[in-house]
């Protein structure tokens, strides 16, 4: 089921410029127009207490999200040793290639689903807003050829785990702020 899925989402890159260029932007890129505009919107802001708040507010959330990405998602990557899909099938069309060899769980969406989650927690546009954004980063990299379908459920699952544990653990007065622009 899963190469299936894999295959149907794949099959489509390759076939047109316009598609296999938006599939590239979004499986590389628009990861740091989505940071790059969460920083500028938390921590440019005029009033020096907001933007205090706002920056323990990022210290959480991108903490939750490198946590994530880097310590459970390396360990989990490591012990699985999942080959990516371009190793496995000759038939893969592969757009990009990842850094690592290991594609089990996605390091893009533990990261991603983490921030989204604690996000969620201070601006529920915000974080549905950055739910959606991230599930259109984990089908471009379904569709470059780089990951799993399971891949990047598995770390969407993980992120929201550890965006949970970090939520949980928080400073209660941070969470019931409303700092973040309703």
């Amino acid at each position: 089921m899963d190469y299936l899925i894999f295959q149907q989402v794949n099959s489509l890159a390759g076939k047109y410029l316009w598609l296999d260029t938006i599939g590239i932007f979004f499986a590389s890129y628009f990861q740091y127009v989505l940071v790059a505009g969460l920083l500028v919107s938390m921590l440019l802001r005029k009033d020096k207490t907001i933007r205090w708040k706002n920056f323990k507010i990022t210290v959480l959330t991108f903490g939750a999200a490198i946590v994530s990405r880097f310590f459970f998602g390396e360990i989990i990557k490591r012990a699985i040793a999942r080959p990516r899909p371009y190793e496995v099938y000759q038939d893969a069309t592969t757009l990009i290639l990842a850094e690592s060899h290991q594609s089990f769980p996605s390091g893009h969406m533990l990261f991603f689903f983490a921030l989204s989650f604690v996000l969620y927690f201070y601006n529920k546009k915000l974080g549905w807003t950055f739910f959606v954004a991230s599930f259109l980063i984990g089908l471009a990299r379904i569709f470059v050829g780089i990951h799993y379908p399971s891949d990047i459920l598995g770390g969407m699952v993980l992120g929201i785990l550890v965006g949970w544990g970090s939520w949980k653990i928080s400073p209660k007065k941070i969470l019931n702020s409303g700092f973040l622009p309703k």
